[in-house]
């Protein structure tokens, strides 16, 4: 008998031990622990950016293997608000997006416009961490999406390539904030769609 309890509860252990880690996903830092950058200036910001690298709480490298390079337009629409177009390559073909950031009361944190188009989204943030606007830039990207909390950071370039130690210093930054290698995607550069205007 008390052989028997031991092994059902030794099932139900392993049960939940499955459960909590299928489940389990790095929580998402909270906003104000996120660096933001000083005097952003929304002007030199916009243009093309060619996306690096991403990582995040909801990114499995060793799942996803290599993807292509995209990139995404930001165009300044008035004082507060960018229209920002992205271009990918998706089944073989050319893909377009594009969604609008409204900025907060905080100069370089935007919420996602219209987010009642976006079904199950409840909240979206993106905060502009670091950016020398000619070069890289740096973003941050929070949303809840039926309930559950999802981060990413997102590494620009104004090119398709950039230096070594911003890669290194991208890597060190998204480690710091507990994802691991395999939470972090370098892109393939391509000249296939990301080009156009």
């Amino acid at each position: 008998m008390a052989r028997g309890v031991l092994w059902l509860g030794l099932v139900l252990l392993a049960t939940l031990q499955v459960q909590v880690s299928s489940r389990s996903r790095i929580p998402a830092p909270a906003l104000d622990t996120i660096p933001l950058q000083a005097d952003f200036q929304d002007k030199q910001f916009q243009g093309r950016w060619y996306v690096i690298a991403i990582a995040g709480n909801s990114i499995n490298k060793r799942r996803q293997g290599p993807v292509k390079m995209y990139s995404s337009t930001y165009r300044l629409l008035d004082n507060t608000t960018f229209s920002v177009t992205s271009l990918l390559v998706r089944n073989g073909l050319c893909d377009r997006l594009t969604r609008t950031f409204v900025q907060s009361s905080t100069p370089g944190q935007f919420t996602l416009g219209n987010i009642n188009r976006y079904k199950g989204i409840q909240n979206y943030t993106v905060r502009v961490v670091s950016s020398s606007y000619d070069e890289f830039a740096i973003l941050f990207f929070k949303k809840v999406f039926k309930n559950r909390e999802y981060f990413k950071m997102t590494l620009y370039g104004r090119s398709k390539m950039v230096p070594d130690d911003l890669k290194g210093y991208f890597v060190l930054f998204v480690k710091s904030l507990g994802l691991t290698d395999n939470n972090i995607l370098f892109f393939v550069p391509t000249g296939q769609c990301i080009d156009d205007d």
